[in-house]
């Protein structure tokens, strides 16, 4: 994951720090210059690391820091906010036209993920309840519109495309098309080149010229590193974009183009990809990717991954199940497919406070793993084994090793967690006729 390396680092600075009981200025600054060495090798810009340190030193060195009763909170503290402000401070919307449609404009170079992500932010909108268009205006690129068929297709969205026409005149017409049928937003999927060339430069600008889009927006590729600041200057100078879409967070980035794009540019990260799937794009929000870099966890997103990803009748039902202590196999493997649309397990404990940076990567992959087998287990039963595993015998549990590709022992193993999860359920759920006690602190006498 993103950051990981970023995030040791900053840690093992501030565990230093934490381990004295006073601080010095001497002791903040040598701390700094660890922290300033992080962000160079993270491929955060050099000019934006030099200003980002001194504005944290010249914060933190002050005298009602050194002389708090937990100055080493106060550095990070600091250290967060800064963060915080370099990437933006607030989440920076898309700014939607009173006067429908919103015209979208994804630009960028090629490979960096411009097809998928339109179809991603198509999805986005869909859930908040707009009715997007996606427009194919990458006529170039060997099987462009075809890709942008099949991802809107699996995001529900519809494509309008004239083949491989003029770009300019395609966006021209998709705009009396989404009038004419209501559809709100529409988004641009343009060309892209391997490098910057004015041919592309041009195009851009007189599609940009012809529609007057709302909004641009670059996608860039978080695995060049610095380069991708540099790609964000070009498009910007050249064409004037309103904001960035980062890719590829959840890939082995040293992290810095997020902490330099907006430095840079001046222009907000609108948006990060999280994974390869269609899903996997969320907001973003400055003070929370501070919190994650720092290993603070994020659990605002985490319970909005939750909210957005998991069927709320499913849960409602299995609540009501839980209560009237009737869970069984079936509900548990329901539970686990909750958890698998929600991401990779190793973003969402990323998430848990206290928990990043200390999970290596084979505990999260054993996870998974365990996860997998667990569920092709419960799938090799049949509906009675999974409303009442005590019917299931050794000749049964040979036939279940046998259909799910496990041993009768990793059986045995789910069958016992599953009998100390009812026992606790049992001992968790209010008895007959008494009240469930109520949390929090005994009344005041």
């Amino acid at each position: 994951m993103a950051f990981e390396g970023l995030s040791e680092k900053l840690n093992q600075a501030f565990k230093r720090l934490r381990s004295k009981g006073r601080l010095k200025e001497e002791d903040i600054k040598e701390a700094m210059r660890e922290v300033r060495l992080a962000l160079l090798e993270a491929d955060v810009n050099f000019k934006v690391a030099r200003d980002f340190v001194k504005a944290v030193t010249e914060k933190a060195v002050g005298k009602e820091v050194l002389e708090s009763l937990t100055p080493a909170q106060q550095v990070i503290k600091i250290v967060r906010d800064e963060m915080t402000e370099l990437m933006g401070s607030t989440n920076a919307r898309i700014n939607f036209s009173s006067k429908k449609p919103t015209i979208i404009m994804m630009c960028g170079l090629q490979g960096s993920g411009k097809t998928t992500h339109s179809a991603k932010l198509a999805r986005h909108f869909r859930q908040e309840g707009k009715r997007p268009l996606l427009v194919a205006c990458d006529v170039y690129r060997p099987a462009a519109i075809e890709q942008l068929k099949v991802v809107g297709a699996k995001v529900e969205t519809p494509v309008f495309e004239m083949g491989q026409g003029d770009p300019v005149k395609i966006a021209e017409e998709s705009l009396k098309y989404a009038k004419d049928y209501g559809y709100d937003p529409v988004i641009l999927d343009t060309a892209g080149r391997l490098h910057i060339d004015e041919e592309l430069m041009n195009e851009l600008r007189a599609i940009k010229a012809r529609v007057q889009p709302h909004e641009i927006l670059l996608v860039v590729d978080a695995m060049v590193g610095q380069d991708s600041v540099n790609v964000a200057s070009s498009f910007d100078e050249a064409l004037g974009i309103d904001g960035v879409i980062l890719t590829k967070l959840d890939g082995d980035t040293r992290g810095g183009a997020a902490l330099s794009v907006r430095a840079v540019t001046g222009k907000p990260i609108k948006f990060v990809g999280t994974g390869e799937k269609l899903e996997d794009l969320e907001p973003f929000y400055p003070d929370r990717m501070a919190s994650r870099i720092l290993g603070m966890g994020d659990v605002l997103t985490l319970i909005e991954k939750a909210q957005t990803e998991m069927d709320e009748k499913a849960a409602i039902k299995t609540a009501q199940r839980l209560k009237e202590n009737k869970f069984d196999m079936t509900d548990l493997l329901e539970q686990m497919k909750q958890v698998k649309n929600m991401g990779p397990l190793s973003q969402v404990l990323g998430m848990i406070p206290g928990l990043q940076g200390k999970l290596r990567d084979e505990d999260t992959q054993r996870g998974e793993r365990e996860l997998q087998r667990m569920e092709a287990i419960i799938n090799s039963m049949t509906l009675r084994e999974r409303e009442r595993p005590d019917i299931i015998n050794p000749s049964r549990k040979r036939r279940i090793a046998a259909g799910s590709g496990t041993s009768v022992e990793e059986v045995n193993r789910l069958l016992k967690q599953f009998r100390q999860m009812q026992q606790m359920m049992k001992q968790l759920a209010p008895k007959k006729g008494k009240r469930r006690p109520r949390m929090g602190f005994p009344p005041m006498r």
